[in-house]
């Protein structure tokens, strides 16, 4: 018996795996999904350059 290392099945296993959660994703929450993860980072950055600015005051006084 000859063993071969032949990497089709893996990878046509992987592939089709891949391929067919894609499809399964709809544009509309694609797009959703960016834009949520778009005003999570924009309220986490305003929230901590907020909290920086209390810090650097409150340490002042």
């Amino acid at each position: 018996m000859e063993y071969t290392n032949d990497n089709t099945t893996i990878i046509g296993t992987v592939s089709g795996t891949i391929l067919s959660v894609v499809a399964m994703f709809d544009a509309g929450d694609i797009i959703k999904t960016v834009i949520m993860a778009t005003i999570g980072a924009v309220v986490s950055f305003l929230v901590s350059r907020g909290l920086k600015w209390i810090w650097g005051r409150w340490r002042k006084t």
